[in-house]
Formats: C-alpha cells, sequence, structure tokens
C-alpha cells in the first residue's frame, strides 16, 4: 500500500514538473558551425584581424543583454579541432595544459556541441580528451549515431535537457555517418556510425516520450544536402523533410550558410569559419497548460571582424602568444617563390614538393595527391611553421596502397573529368559563374571542390583535351623511364582520405574502399608531420631538386598550344592573372 502511494505521489510531481504555466514564450536558438580553429582574431604573421569566436561572442552577448540570458541556447554543430594552427597546436604540441577549446566553450557559454568529422580525424586521444574536459565543464560533446561495436551503446553523448526561459528544450546532437568514406579506422576505432535516418526520429520519440520538452532541437554535422534521400554525407534537407516532433534542425558540414523552413520546422547552417551566426526564434502561446501557437523563423547574421568581445580577447591572450610563438618558430628556407594554383596547369613546385614527399618517404612506385591549398603565394626565403599549413592544411596521414595500372589509369580518368571538360568549347576547366553572396557580384568559381583534383607523379602522361571523359589520359612510361604496364600491381601513396574513399575516386576505379585493410601497405604520420622531418633534415626546400623528372616523372595537357591558351583564360577568370 505504502508503495503505491508513493508511485501514486511520483507520478503527480512529475506531471507538476512538466506543467507548463500559460503565457507568451520567446526563445533564441544562437548557432555557429565548422569554425575549424578560426579561435583568434589574429592571422599570427602579420597582424590583421580575421573572423572569429572572439567575433561571434560579441554577437552572443548583445543576443543575451536583449533578451536575456535565460532566454538564449548556444549550440556548436561540429568540426571544431581543426583547420589552423591553434587546435593544431594544442591537438599535439601543448597536450598538458588544459585543451584551450573546452575553456573556450565554456567561457561563450554554449549548451552543446557536436562531433563532427574532422574532429574525429584528430584521433582518440584528441578527441577523447576534449570530450572529458568538455563534461567537467558540463557541456556534452553530442555524437549520437556513433555506435559502439558489438552493443547498442552509444559512443559519445546523444542529447541533453535544459530548462531555458520557463521551457523544457531538448537537444540531440549526431556526427557525420560517411565517416569511413574519408577516416581510416584507426582513428574511429571501437565505434561505427548510423545513417541520420530513420535514427534521429526514433531518439526523438523516445525523448517527447519521456521528457515532454516543449521545444526539440536537433544538431547534426551533416550536409544541407538536396533533401533527395541521395547522400549520406548530407543529411540536413532530409531531416527537414521528414523529421517530426522537432523544431530546430541545425546542419553544418557543407560550409554553405543557408536557412529554410518547411511544415513548422525551420533548418539553419550558419557556414564556416565564423563568417556567421545562425539564428532561430521560437514564439509560444500557452493556453490551459496546452501550446496553442508556435511561430518559428530562422537566419544567419553575419559577424564583424573590427566588433569582437575583447574581454574573451583579453582573457586568452597567454594561449594566443603560446600558439603565435609555435607559429613563428623557423624551420628552413624556400628558394623560390611558390605559387599552390599553378598546381592546376601541370607539374608545379608545390604540387611537386607533395608528391615528393609522398614518394620520399614511403618508397612508393607513384604518388597521387591534390592541390588542397587553393590559391596562396609563399614567398622565397625563412619559412617559419605557419608557412606549412599553407603547404598542407589538413591533419590526413599518408598511406601506401597496391593498385593495377589499369586501377591507375581509371583513377585518374575519374579525376580530371572532375576538373576539366572537353563539352565547352570556351573552357578547359570545369568553371561555372555564381553571385557572391558578401558583395552581390559574379565570379568564376570550379564545378567541384578542388581538393579532389588530383594528379600523379612517379609516371610520365599526357591528358588530351580534344579526347572524351575516359579516354583522356595515356601514360607512356614510369619516371625512369622504363614501361609503364596495366597489368602490374604498383605502391601508391596518397592521403589516408583518399584512400579511405573521400572524394569517390578509388570507388571509380574499381575499388572496394570498405576493405582498404587488403590493399593497405603502410601507413604513415600526417603529411604535414612528414614535410616538418623533411625540412628538419634538408634545412631547406629547393625547388629544382623536388622537380627531379627522373624520379617524379611529369604530365601536360594535350595538345599543347591549345591547352596553354584556354588554360591561360580560365586562370584569368578564377585568380585574375
Amino acid at each position: 500500500m505504502k508503495r503505491s502511494v508513493f508511485i501514486l505521489l511520483v507520478m503527480v510531481l512529475a506531471m507538476a514538473c512538466n506543467k507548463i504555466k500559460d503565457g507568451d514564450y520567446t526563445l533564441h536558438i544562437l548557432t555557429t558551425n565548422d569554425v575549424h580553429g578560426s579561435w583568434f582574431d589574429s592571422t599570427y604573421t602579420d597582424g590583421n584581424q580575421k573572423k572569429s569566436l572572439f567575433a561571434l561572442s560579441s554577437i552572443v552577448n548583445r543576443f543575451r543583454d536583449s533578451v536575456g540570458q535565460d532566454n538564449v541556447i548556444l549550440i556548436d554543430a561540429g568540426d571544431c579541432l581543426q583547420g589552423d594552427n591553434a587546435p593544431y597546436y594544442y591537438n599535439y604540441i601543448d597536450t598538458v595544459t588544459p585543451h584551450l577549446f573546452p575553456r573556450l566553450v565554456s567561457y561563450m557559454k554554449y549548451d552543446a556541441v557536436v562531433v563532427g568529422n574532422h574532429d574525429i580525424e584528430t584521433g582518440h586521444p584528441v578527441y577523447d580528451r576534449v570530450k572529458r574536459q568538455l563534461e567537467e565543464l558540463g557541456i556534452p560533446f553530442l555524437g549520437g549515431n556513433a555506435i559502439i561495436n558489438d552493443s547498442e551503446e552509444r559512443y559519445f553523448q546523444t542529447s541533453r535537457i535544459i530548462n531555458r526561459g520557463g521551457l523544457k528544450v531538448a537537444i540531440l546532437g549526431y556526427t557525420n555517418p560517411n565517416m569511413k568514406a574519408w577516416l581510416t579506422e584507426s582513428l574511429w576505432s571501437g565505434m561505427h556510425f548510423e545513417s541520420l535516418i530513420p535514427l534521429v526520429q526514433k531518439d526523438v520519440d523516445n525523448i517527447i516520450e519521456k521528457e515532454k520538452p516543449q521545444v526539440v532541437i536537433v544538431a547534426v554535422h551533416s550536409g544541407t544536402g538536396d533533401g533527395k534521400l541521395n547522400s549520406l554525407e548530407s543529411q540536413g534537407l532530409d531531416l527537414l523533410s521528414s523529421l517530426k516532433g522537432v523544431d530546430f534542425v541545425v546542419c553544418s558540414h557543407d560550409h554553405r550558410a543557408y536557412t529554410a523552413e518547411k511544415d513548422s520546422i525551420c533548418l539553419i547552417n550558419s557556414g564556416s569559419h565564423a563568417k556567421n551566426l545562425g539564428h532561430g526564434q521560437i514564439d509560444l502561446t500557452v493556453k490551459g497548460g496546452k501550446i496553442v501557437s508556435k511561430n518559428l523563423s530562422a537566419e544567419t547574421i553575419e559577424s564583424d571582424l573590427k566588433d569582437v568581445d575583447t574581454a574573451m580577447r583579453n582573457a586568452f591572450r597567454d594561449d594566443y602568444l603560446k600558439v603565435k610563438q609555435f607559429t613563428l618558430a623557423e624551420v628552413g628556407t624556400l628558394d623560390k617563390e611558390v605559387k599552390t594554383r599553378d598546381a592546376l596547369r601541370g607539374m608545379s613546385p608545390y604540387i611537386n614538393l607533395v608528391h615528393t614527399i609522398g614518394l620520399e618517404a614511403t618508397g612508393a612506385d607513384i604518388s597521387i595527391a591534390a592541390p588542397l591549398t587553393y590559391n596562396k603565394v609563399i614567398d622565397a626565403g625563412t619559412l617559419v611553421y605557419n608557412d606549412l599549413f599553407s603547404f598542407y592544411p589538413y591533419e590526413n596521414q599518408l598511406f601506401v596502397i597496391t593498385m593495377t595500372g589499369k586501377q591507375i589509369k581509371d583513377y585518374l580518368e575519374a579525376s580530371y573529368e572532375d576538373w576539366i571538360t572537353t563539352d565547352d568549347p570556351d573552357h578547359l576547366l570545369k568553371i561555372q559563374k555564381k553571385e557572391d553572396p558578401r558583395n552581390n557580384q559574379e565570379v568564376w568559381s570550379f564545378v567541384n571542390r578542388s581538393y579532389n583534383f588530383d594528379s600523379a607523379a612517379g609516371i610520365y602522361y599526357n591528358v588530351d583535351i580534344e579526347k572524351p571523359a575516359g579516354e583522356r589520359i595515356r601514360i607512356l612510361s614510369m619516371a625512369d623511364g622504363t614501361p609503364f604496364d596495366p597489368e602490374k600491381t604498383y605502391k601508391v601513396a596518397m592521403t589516408s582520405y583518399r584512400a579511405s574513399g573521400g572524394g569517390g575516386l578509388l570507388q571509380k576505379a574499381g575499388i572496394d574502399t570498405d576493405k582498404i585493410d587488403d590493399i593497405t601497405v603502410e601507413r604513415y604520420p600526417e603529411y604535414r608531420e612528414i614535410l616538418y622531418q623533411y625540412l628538419k633534415k634538408n634545412k631547406a626546400i629547393k625547388i629544382n631538386k623536388i622537380s627531379n623528372r627522373n624520379v617524379i616523372g611529369g604530365w601536360e595537357f594535350i595538345p599543347r598550344l591549345k591547352a596553354k591558351k584556354m588554360l591561360d583564360a580560365d586562370m584569368s577568370l578564377l585568380f585574375g592573372e
């Protein structure tokens, strides 16, 4: 009898706690994503300002001052731990001091942070340490679709319940399910990643049944997509169209500032690199303890690099100075100026260096690499550590896999199909004119992503711009002049991103990237670390030495004169050359 009375009392108390008072309510949901280490407002080397968390914090502060802190929710949708010198320093150099990122988001009073694919790319030691620190500070690192192998348990927290402005709010967070297509399994060992559909809806249903929230927010490190259920990487609009019981979907990943509304759900993608703050507003009216009306809106607010939270800047000044000292440390010399965009024309000093690293460090027969830095000029003279980020901006490892000669040829056909066209008489490069939202002017840009524009070294080959797709590549010989054999198996150096299937090029060459371990010969450290060790050994990058054609071979577009004329015109449109 006493037990029944106790259970009844608990049920009555629970109902009382979930009961909402009549009246009007307004909440503001503020969002960031793909900040990619834009934590400080200085570029370290030239004293110029850049957009950063300091600028976003200034906007957040104004919201809290205007509407009250209790009416504001702040969420980050992932890719926090990679992309700048600051996270690199705290990820790998200073691993004793508490990691800077949790301290920054604690200062800004974030309510939740989502795990991004580039956060996973930093490796278990880094993101596990960040996860622990965030949890100690009361901030969940959300990634509800990362499932521990051989169980149903989640590796990261799935949700958080907060009470804000008199309302109960559920925040659910998920990472990108396409992880295995980009990253070697050693980086995410012990778990696997499920598609957001239908998992998110199941979790939403469970949390609504259990917690009875008045507001539900789903934050995902997933691209906006096209809403056609055809991309595991980009499921934002898929979720917007299908989710029930959700008010806001916060997406990310594609660096696309975008908002949308459908069936009383709003989607927010703030873009990237602290350029914008996402803002969603929800207005509720409650009568008789029930929600009788609900209105939502969404927008992106551009940040101002000159309008920064100076108190925050001062609070983290010592951290900035540590990163700056690391950034400006001399690492060697460069004997000639290097322009990264020259990789689009053919063999060039920049891409030759990347290939040289791959070939020398591994002893591979062939190197495959793309111009990961789109348009940088690296001056001749003294190199500091910061310059290495211009040569190689990502924490990709160096892999060696085996491929047949035919697969290498098919791979190159697929790569050049991404960035050249033979269907347009006016252009060689696959480019298009688009409106730049920053100034409402039309600019030329690539149709596809330039970090997938792979070329090869260790061989000589031509790319015939008068031939159709699939027939453009003619491999003439190995770099040392020996025959290239389509039936022979070669050792090929490439990034861990590419070896894991990133960009889809290996798949187009007929290789099953789910079984990449079967053809992986060796795994090496990150490219940038190998470049750093190269400089420690050689003291300098000498352009003529790294362009030794007996080692790296070469390639060119043919017919030469026609290709040069068209390339010159396209490069002028893209870069103003």
